[in-house]
């Protein structure tokens, strides 16, 4: 009976033992050390890990700088007025697209009525003192009259021709055709054009109110040639040349626009910096002068040890890789990263790093969490 019982028990215990070994078996749990994790097949394949190499690979620097949209001098128009004059009419709004040419506003003033006048007064002038020096000038091939009298009618007669031309000249100035003026043709208004195609950016007058000659009215601004005007500290000028190709994007926004360096400045500002414009690889209508951007200059590349970005992780202020050392054991491996070019980051090791050891290239930050909840518990 005794040894019955016996047998009883040692069945039991060993059928114990049996089940808390394949609880424990290392297929279903994680055994963890100092930055190595010991991972179970369940939680290998819930991570998704993805081992690669490092590879050699060319990356271009990259020099990340600040800058803003701007449009060429050319291209940013102020109206003024030619002479003074009161608003008569105008239909322009701030946003406003104007092409070439376009009616912008009319103003009304005496003035325009008094150059008119002039004009025609010193005109008719003109033609007389004209009449006079010719006859002057047969005369005295007669020798009929005195040299003093044909010096004085032709001083006479190009006096009057000097002041008919300055009035011509103001009259074009406010778009009056001296060609087409007449007595009956006198007007008292003139009307001002856009000189190109473009947005109207600035309104400073409205209806009824007297402007003054040179007084800025409005400001278009054509968009057709927006380029980035990026500062470049003095530091990283070695780094610049004609040609290298820019990505940039605005503040709070993630579309990545291109760009080529265009012009390098010859002269370092207040701020030890100097001004590089940079041609837009694409127009883009949505962008407006004075816009903030952030841009990425690239230089030539060169060849680096390089893994994917999603192989590294950030831990404490420090950037790491995952290294297999077994089927299923990695080391959390600190290393210096470099050049970002996207996809893909510059890596440096540790002189002790086998260059042939597999790196996790998926899944890195599943095990960053495992080791640092790991790490948490035992704490």
């Amino acid at each position: 009976m005794r040894k019955i019982i016996l047998s009883a028990i040692t069945a039991s215990i060993l059928a114990s033992c049996g089940q808390n070994q394949t609880a424990n078996s290392p297929e279903n749990i994680a055994e963890v050390s100092p930055n190595t994790l010991t991972l179970s097949t369940d939680q290998l394949r819930a991570a998704d890990v993805k081992l690669g190499h490092v590879e050699r690979q060319m990356i271009g620097t990259s020099l990340q700088v600040n800058g803003m949209l701007d449009v060429p001098p050319q291209n940013l128009i102020t109206i003024a007025a030619p002479m003074g004059g009161f608003v008569k009419s105008t239909k322009l709004l701030q946003g406003m697209k104007v092409k070439k040419g376009e009616l912008l506003a009319t103003l009304e003033s005496q003035e325009f009525i008094q150059l008119q006048q002039d004009y025609l007064d010193h005109k008719s002038k003109l033609e007389f003192l004209e009449s006079e020096y010719k006859r002057q000038l047969e005369l005295a091939k007669e020798n009929v009259n005195a040299q003093k009298t044909l010096q004085q009618a032709k001083s006479q007669y190009q006096s009057a021709e000097a002041i008919v031309k300055g009035l011509e000249a103001k009259l074009g100035m406010i778009n009056i055709s001296p060609a087409s003026l007449a007595h009956d043709k006198i007007r008292s208004t003139i009307n001002l054009h856009a000189p190109l195609n473009g947005y109207v950016t600035v309104i400073n007058v409205n209806i009824g109110q007297y402007v003054n000659a040179a007084d800025e009215i409005f400001k278009l601004v054509n968009l057709e040639h927006l380029h980035a005007e990026l500062q470049v500290f003095e530091r990283d000028i070695h780094s610049l040349r004609i040609g290298q190709k820019v990505t940039f994007k605005l503040a709070n926004e993630n579309n990545i626009r291109t760009a080529t360096v265009h012009l390098i400045g010859k002269e370092i500002g207040p701020e030890r910096t100097v001004r590089v414009h940079c041609h837009l690889d694409k127009e883009d209508e949505n962008l407006l002068p004075g816009m903030y951007i952030t841009a990425n200059i690239e230089s030539d590349p060169r060849e680096v040890d390089a893994l994917p970005a999603n192989a590294i992780v950030t831990y404490e202020g420090s950037d790491f890789v995952f290294v297999q050392n077994g089927s299923n054991k990695f080391t959390m491996t600190k290393v210096k990263t470099g050049t970002n070019a996207g996809d893909i980051v510059e890596v440096q090791f540790p002189d002790t790093f086998d260059g042939n050891s597999s790196i996790v290239t998926n899944g890195a930050f599943d095990l960053l969490g495992m080791l640092k909840n790991t790490k948490e518990e035992d704490e």
